[in-house]
C-alpha cells in the first residue's frame, strides 16, 4: 500500500456532489462500504489486481450507498495505490469438509496487500488523483 499525497486530503462535502464527481472517471464506491465509512475504488490495471482507493469518513448522517442526493456528509483521507497478487485457481492441497468446501475452496493471496507496487502503477494513480482534484 503506497499513500498519495493530494489536495483532496481532508475535503469535506455532500456524498452526493463527491460521487456525481469522480463517478464519471469511474471510481466505484467500495464493496465494503458500511453506514459511518468507506471507499472510492477504480482499478487501474486490467486483471483488478492494482488499485487507486480514496477512503472516506462520515461526517454527518449515515451512508445509504450509491444513492443520489442523500444528505450524507463526508470527509476524504489521503488516497493510496494497493495490490492484491492472488493465486489462481482453486487450491490443491484444500481440506475436504462438509460445509467448509463451499467456503474454503479458493486458495489465499500470494500477497494480499503487495509492497511491490510498480512505479507505473504510482504514476498512472496520481495523473487520476489529478483529474480527481478538477473535478471535486
Amino acid at each position: 500500500m503506497k499513500p498519495i499525497q493530494s489536495e483532496i486530503e481532508n475535503k469535506e462535502d455532500l456524498f452526493s456532489n463527491i460521487y456525481k464527481g469522480i463517478k464519471p472517471l469511474q471510481f466505484s464506491l467500495g464493496s465494503n462500504w458500511e453506514y459511518d465509512h468507506g471507499y472510492f475504488d477504480h482499478a487501474l490495471d486490467d486483471k483488478s489486481q492494482v488499485w487507486l482507493r480514496i477512503p472516506f469518513q462520515v461526517t454527518s448522517g449515515q451512508l445509504d450507498g450509491e444513492i443520489e442526493n442523500q444528505s450524507t456528509m463526508i470527509q476524504l483521507g489521503t488516497p493510496f495505490v494497493l495490490k492484491h497478487v492472488y493465486n489462481e485457481g482453486t487450491d490443491p492441497n484444500a481440506h475436504m469438509m462438509i460445509y467448509g468446501s463451499l467456503i474454503n475452496q479458493f486458495q489465499t493471496p500470494i500477497d494480499k496487500d503487495a509492497e511491490s507496487i510498480e512505479e507505473m502503477w504510482l504514476i498512472k494513480a496520481d495523473e487520476l488523483i489529478k483529474k480527481v482534484e478538477l473535478q471535486i
